[in-house]
């Protein structure tokens, strides 16, 4: 038994070192070392990231990494080249080429819930989507889409002032935040309301869940195997939510394939059902239903897009409106200003409810906006897969290099944003924006896959804060600095933030 044991432990330092050796003689060894980064320890670092490193020290590890080394760098593991960008310049020449599309393996971890959507596909089945859907933000839909904006924010006010009277104004934000743009999105998206169904909180639950348990299995390396997967019960305890959830949906689509094909676009029954449509009024999903007359697409290509808007489109939306709120609340002054700004658009409109292009004139609310979006940028990492050879920090990359995009980092590259942490919104100035770098700022991404849902996405933001501010002050409870982030698909931390919602005028 102890000469077993001697064996044992004389025969896995040499398995590590032949390892060690072999991972060094790899073309991919000679890439990390030539465009610079962390310098590689094949099997140290692998080992030390499964092992040592959790959803809070990998994301304070990784801008560490930006800080130490101002420039895009690589990082080696068990023999494969994952290259982080955090350079306009480097960001510019991925994400403008469509060469450069390919979502990384990553995103394949979201299939089971949203299929091959907008998110996820790539090449001709991508471009064809991406056309159908495009007519779903044109501004005149923008107007339609505005209504339920307003009609979700003033229910938004509404929970405030019971929470204000309830709670002393003291609300958890990205509760509050996520119910919101999730109600929203499903009405906008599919046409209808949650708070009509018989069990409103159903479809909420299952989603978050469902969203948790992915983000785990992206985070957890050992999940990306198959088997392991399996073997873990997460698979079985995704299916649990993820089953009820395309059922809805599936069923959403029945029922809005009915209507629309009695009445066709102009769907003007005020009637509702079981499932709370109000059928009055466009939603997303109408395009779809246009295109698959059209033989574009078929039922569950329906149903992809269907899942990858509600979820894509509520979550990145709450987490920007979460950091926006939370900066307000630091910053009286601002708040005043911008309440001023609202104030005065309303006095205009003589009490004439604001329309798109009113939304568009409030310079500084729209300059506030951008800058809690550049410091909190609400999706900070994005990830592709080279397919050609290119060239970073003067060092050719050869295809299939996983490329990940640190957009929190370019965000705080004091090339284009001198002391980066202090927050100032007059760098979104015209005079200053335009001698920037045009890739040095990507809340919505940049390029042929930008986010289709960015002005969508700014229109309810700015919407919330009017209803928001022309009602209420906003107040501190949790401080900058009590902010720990934690690796996420959107940007999140560890602890709820915290404000106060104290009505301006009390009855």
């Amino acid at each position: 038994m102890l000469q077993f044991l001697v064996a044992i432990l004389v025969i896995i330092p040499v398995i590590f070192l032949l390892l060690e050796v072999y991972f060094r003689t790899l073309d991919a060894y000679a890439i990390c070392v030539g465009v610079g980064g962390p310098y590689p320890k094949p099997l140290w670092q692998a080992i030390r990231f499964a092992l040592t490193l959790n959803r809070v020290s990998i994301f304070a590890l990784l801008r560490t990494y930006a800080t130490t080394y101002q420039k895009s760098y690589t990082f080696f593991a068990l023999g494969r080249v994952y290259l982080h960008i955090i350079k306009a310049e480097d960001m510019e020449k991925i994400l403008n080429s469509s060469k450069h599309s390919k979502k990384s393996f990553m995103y394949s971890f979201l299939v089971p819930f949203l299929g091959e959507g907008l998110l996820i596909s790539g090449g001709s089945k991508w471009s064809q989507r991406r056309r159908i859907l495009t007519p779903a933000f044109h501004f005149n839909i923008l107007q339609q889409f505005l209504k339920i904006f307003q009609e979700e924010s003033v229910k938004l006010s509404k929970m405030l002032q019971l929470k204000d009277r309830e709670e002393g104004g003291i609300v958890n934000l990205p509760a509050l935040t996520s119910r919101h743009t999730l109600d929203t999105i499903c009405e906008t998206a599919m046409g209808v309301k949650l708070d009509s169904l018989e069990e409103p909180d159903a479809y909420r639950n299952n989603i978050y869940n469902a969203g948790k348990l992915l983000i785990d299995r992206i985070l957890q390396p050992w999940l990306t195997n198959e088997f392991l997967y399996k073997l873990s019960g997460y698979k079985k305890r995704l299916d649990k939510f993820l089953t009820p959830m395309h059922s809805f949906t599936r069923n959403i689509i029945a029922q809005r394939r009915c209507h629309f094909n009695v009445v066709g676009e102009d769907v003007a029954s005020t009637s509702k059902d079981i499932y709370g449509i109000r059928k009055q009024r466009y939603a997303m999903l109408d395009t779809l239903l246009a295109a698959e007359k059209n033989n574009q697409i078929d039922v569950e290509g329906i149903r992809e897009e269907v899942d990858t808007f509600t979820f894509e489109g509520h979550d990145t939306t709450a987490s920007g409106l979460t950091m926006i709120l939370f900066t307000l609340a630091q910053y009286p002054d601002v708040q005043e200003r911008i309440y001023q700004e609202i104030k005065s658009m309303h006095e205009e409109k003589n009490g004439s409810p604001l329309e798109v292009n009113d939304y568009a004139n409030l310079p500084y609310t729209d300059r506030v906006v951008k800058e809690c979006l550049r410091l909190y940028p609400p999706v900070p990492f994005i990830s592709r897969e080279l397919t050609e050879t290119d060239t970073i920090n003067g060092y050719p990359v050869p295809a299939g290099t996983l490329l990940c995009l640190h957009i929190f980092d370019l965000h705080r590259d004091p090339q284009y944003f001198p002391n980066p942490e202090h927050f100032d919104p007059d760098r979104f100035l015209p005079e200053n924006v335009e001698n920037r770098h045009p890739f040095a700022y990507l809340p919505f991404s940049a390029g042929p896959r930008n986010c289709i849902g960015q002005k969508f996405a700014m229109l309810e933001i700015k919407t919330v804060i009017e209803s928001i501010l022309i009602n209420f002050h906003l107040s501190p409870i949790t401080k900058r600095e009590d902010l720990v982030f934690v690796a996420d698909l959107v940007l999140r931390t560890v602890d709820p933030i915290k404000i106060k919602f104290t009505r301006r005028f009390q009855n």
